[in-house]
């Protein structure tokens, strides 16, 4: 016999698996923080109580933002998972797969924790990171920290709409929140990130109909251009995962980041998905090709020089591992 289910039970629920905040639009400024926990016992109870203290800080610092928009979410990889949680892996997590193509490849790099940090403007950025990092001291060692932009009408540095193929509505939680196939870790996501480093004399050398046809939109209004059915296809057209199921989606919240001074220009990728399985797909069809060895002709003009793996939990769970 199934009984009803209270309100107040019902509410407790709820807040258990309430997911950070996924579901934000792409902001002005992002940052993208990226850290390693050392080894020994010290170090690694620091990081369990900044990384639980998580959501406190982010109040602090969100109050003098004076309104505007400003939220963090905490990501652990596989490594740093069982010393600072304690508790089993959740069923998809792994360190991030090198994919090897015949000419590109998508690397695996060090990283425990991601702090992906989204406001209105920079300043609080700046001032959350300071105090998050004097906070961690010298329990961690900071392996990538990158500050992202938005770049007119969303548009990446390569001069298209990025992100267009996002889900929303009902689709976005469906297809970026764990649910009842991992019930331990309902309420989290997986999430991947790489750095893209754009050659960008290459890419501007390429003619307008060259470059639409990479991406698979035309550039001006975003619009699609039709899937190839043979040979070569688009950037847009190897991203797109599909199987018996029908298709299946990521949340992308990529950020150009740029050090002019230093001939530096490039995207931050970062995607958030329900299922490991369907980032990692997009990449051995970016690298590998579809068939190989067509790899993404994208990637002649972006490298790939970072690649990692976190699992994003519930709020409610993060704010539990210090104990």
């Amino acid at each position: 016999m199934n009984l009803p289910t209270s309100p107040i039970s019902s509410a407790h629920h709820a807040q258990a698996i309430e997911p950070q905040s996924i579901d934000t639009p792409i902001s002005a400024a992002a940052a993208f923080l990226v850290l390693v926990v050392k080894d020994d016992a010290s170090s690694i109870a620091v990081a369990q109580s900044v990384v639980a203290s998580t959501d406190d800080l982010v109040k602090d610092v969100r109050i003098r933002a004076k309104g505007g928009l400003f939220i963090c979410n905490v990501g652990i990889s596989h490594r740093a998972w069982r010393p600072l949680t304690g508790k089993p892996l959740p069923k998809e997590l792994k360190p991030f797969q090198e994919v090897r193509g015949t000419t590109h490849t998508a690397v695996a790099t060090a990283g425990d924790l991601l702090y992906h940090i989204r406001a209105a403007s920079m300043d609080v950025i700046i001032e959350f990171e300071r105090i998050l990092l004097e906070a961690f001291g010298t329990a961690v060692d900071v392996i990538d920290d990158v500050a992202g932009f938005r770049y007119f009408d969303g548009r990446d540095l390569l001069e298209f709409v990025d992100g267009t193929a996002n889900p929303d509505g009902l689709d976005l939680a469906a297809a970026t929140i764990v649910a009842e196939e991992d019930p331990d870790y309902a309420g989290g996501s997986y999430v991947v990130t790489q750095k893209y480093l754009h050659d960008m004399a290459a890419w501007r050398s390429q003619s307008l109909q060259t470059q639409e046809a990479i991406i698979g939109r035309r550039k001006f209004d975003n619009v699609e251009l039709p899937d190839a059915t043979a040979g070569q296809k688009s950037h847009k057209t190897l991203c797109t995962i599909e199987d018996a199921d029908g298709e299946h989606d990521i949340l992308r919240d990529n950020m150009p980041f740029a050090a002019p001074g230093r001939g530096e220009y490039g995207t931050y990728f970062i995607g958030y998905s329900r299922h490991l399985w369907v980032i990692e797909k997009m990449l051995e069809r970016m690298f590998i090709g579809d068939p190989p060895p067509l790899h993404d002709r994208i990637l002649d003009f972006s490298k790939a020089v970072t690649g990692v793996t976190f699992f994003a939990p519930a709020r409610k769970f993060l704010g539990s591992i210090a104990g």
